[in-house]
């Protein structure tokens, strides 16, 4: 099925016997004792094991059910496992007088569920993609055994080397810079192609749910990035998509079931075409018949979710459709592939330590399930965090999606959402003036107004700009709007996300390509004449912007004015906005000109946050500043005091 015997901790081995029956693969290789959840799911692979039998001798563990699916290769096995303890168990499979007994581990855990502790607003995301970052082994950069791939530094869309021993060599600059959580687009192994102009760098194409991308590296190496995280205070947040895999995925040539995708009748004849080339941009198979119109695309319009009017087609488009023809759409609904999600997502935070998960595409898969799914991590993980990527940009769709929520009738379960709203009127005000009504940093109140939506605002994730949009900066951009959006980003009431690079002036838009807002951070590659990653090797205005954010996301580290502070926000008055945070006595003024003149601070209009103080300090600089009376602001300034 796969070369499964690089995961690693597998400890499944086959047991000889005078007649075997064949077992290629189980999923997942191992599992841990003393889970809250009891039943274990093993997705078993192998010729003809659908009819097999299976039998298990060990303290505490029972067969609970087989369930037989539509491809002969395929058995599932339902596991009781309560009161077993850590060990090595044989699993007998018995089949037309046929065996074979399989030796599987049951764990211990490294901590209870109720230990781990995911991200919250006290932390600073910091994203980044583990291709484009650097590049700690060369010798992984070109593989055999891995789908025709092509290493190309000077072509956007390709792979360009970068992996996971990159990152940890880095994770000093990280310390130096201030933030406390990394989050990795996906690091999975991604065995796809490249043609027509797709390329699996970004890594949202899974093929291979328990293997990290051998491009990257090998589990090991990812459970030794996050150890070293940890040892330096970094949380490490792990990418995942439920939605759909890759069209290499093993299940994609021999479907488990009938209904294990959507919309599979097209998957069948794509997959049974003469000629089994397919064009990525049409979705249709090389040499196939016209009966491939059957591909359902997704209408990207997430609305029809939660519409109260929404009508069948368009509510099946949205869910039921592939996102692209690459990535087919994985069902939800069956009982046995939501559970295979499940336990794959506990896999890795028990195997590998992660600290917390950010799920692609959230709203396109079943609600219902993904809502059984955060369900159920929260049961084993209640500290534990989950943020979907929710890409609707008025407050009011991803508040719905919010655990809690008032919105809508059923709860998601799901702590953390994305603020689109937010980057959207923030890319927006950039470029404005602000006015007495609407434009410019107006737009920013007008959406923190809305926050009574939020069944809790602190626990919604805020950021500029990411992998899916142009950089903040664009094609060179102007810093004084870049210190306004960081310092609204890093003191409101949000869990803040930063993307890679644009702390050194990383810039670049999606006009021609994604791959332009994807670029190599400077001085992660071999042979980079720009290294960014030392003081030495930044320029002088690269050097001035690091620092000014450094200052500022040391400042925030571990205080609570920040993580629990009260916010109070001024309508923005003659082109100053204002917004405060008060807790225990103390207050934080962030202070922002958002016009191209100079204009006052009107000391009087902000009374009843500054009430008797008169002097307060300067969060970046250490200098003193007179709240006692009126001052000037210079165009576009950002002022962050304290006192």
């Amino acid at each position: 099925m796969r070369n499964i015997i690089l995961i690693f901790s597998l400890f499944l081995s086959v047991v000889p016997a005078s007649a075997q029956v064949k077992v290629s693969c189980v999923e997942p290789a191992d599992w841990y004792a003393g889970m809250k959840d009891a039943s274990l799911q093993l997705m078993v692979y192998g010729k003809g094991i659908r009819t097999a039998d299976v039998e298990v001798s060990y303290p505490g563990v029972r067969v609970d059910s087989l369930v037989r699916l539509d491809s002969p290769n395929y058995l599932l096995v339902y596991l009781n496992l309560q009161g077993a303890q850590p060990g090595t168990m044989t699993l007998c499979f018995k089949n037309g007088g046929r065996e074979a007994r399989v030796k599987y581990e049951l764990r211990r855990r490294e901590m209870a569920g109720e230990e781990r502790k995911g991200f919250d607003n006290a932390d600073v995301l910091y994203m980044l993609m583990p291709d484009r970052f650097a590049n700690g082994n060369p010798r992984n950069d070109q593989l055999k055994g891995m789908n025709a791939y092509v290493c190309d530094r000077t072509q956007p869309s390709l792979r360009h080397g970068g992996d996971l021993e990159g990152i940890c060599r880095h994770l000093d600059y990280f310390n130096e810079l201030g933030v406390t959580a990394l989050w990795l687009t996906p690091v999975l192994e991604n065995n796809s192609p490249d043609a027509n102009g797709y390329s699996t760098y970004h890594g949202y194409a899974t093929t291979d749910y328990y293997r990290v991308d051998p491009r990257f590296g090998t589990n090991e190496e990812y459970a030794r990035l996050v150890r070293e995280a940890h040892a330096r205070g970094l949380k490490v947040v792990m990418d995942m998509i439920f939605n759909h895999c890759g069209f290499e995925h093993p299940w994609v040539k021999d479907m488990p079931s009938k209904d294990w995708f959507n919309t599979p009748e097209w998957l069948s004849e794509v997959r049974d075409a003469t000629d089994s080339g397919l064009d990525r941009n049409t979705g249709m198979a090389s040499g196939a018949s016209a009966k491939t119109s059957k591909y359902l695309q997704t209408s990207y319009k997430l609305t029809p979710v939660l519409d109260p009017y929404a009508s069948k087609v368009d509510l099946r488009e949205t869910v039921d459709g592939w996102f692209v023809p690459s990535m087919p759409d994985l069902n939800q609904r069956n009982p046995h592939v939501i559970r295979y999600l499940i336990q794959n997502s506990e896999w890795w935070i028990e195997t590998v330590g992660i600290d917390g998960i950010r799920m692609d595409t959230y709203p396109y898969a079943d609600r219902t399930a993904m809502a059984q799914w955060m369900e159920a991590l929260d049961r084993e993980y209640p500290h534990f965090n989950t943020v979907g990527e929710t890409w609707v940009t008025e407050p009011a769709y991803p508040a719905a999606w919010q655990r809690g929520s008032k919105l809508t009738r059923q709860d998601s379960y799901l702590k953390t959402v994305m603020d689109f709203a937010f980057y959207d009127r923030l890319n927006k005000a950039k470029d404005e003036e602000t006015d007495a009504w609407w434009n410019g940093l107006n737009r920013i109140y007008n959406v923190l107004c809305y926050d009574y939506v939020y069944a809790d605002p602190s626990s919604v994730m805020a950021f500029i700009e990411n992998h899916d949009t142009d950089r903040f900066l664009g094609n060179g951009g102007d810093t004084l709007a870049l210190k306004q959006a960081y310092a609204l980003l890093l003191t409101v009431n949000r869990i803040p996300q930063l993307y890679y690079g644009t702390e050194v002036l990383m810039n670049g838009t999606k006009e021609v390509t994604d791959g332009n807002v994807r670029k190599d951070f400077p001085g992660g590659f071999p042979g980079d004449r720009h290294d960014c990653f030392a003081p030495r090797g930044r320029s002088k205005a690269e050097s001035a912007m690091f620092s000014w954010l450094s200052r500022l996301l040391h400042w925030r580290q571990g205080n609570e004015l920040i993580s629990k502070g009260r916010q109070t926000q001024f309508v923005p008055w003659k082109g100053v906005y204002v917004i405060a945070r008060q807790y225990e006595g103390r207050t934080l003024l962030t202070i922002l000109n958002g016009t191209t003149r100079n204009a006052v601070f009107e000391a009087k209009r902000y009374a009843e946050v500054i009430g008797a103080a008169r002097k307060a300090v300067d969060v970046i600089t250490g200098r003193e500043v007179d709240l006692g009376a009126d001052f000037s602001l210079s165009p576009r300034q950002t002022l962050i005091v304290e006192f």
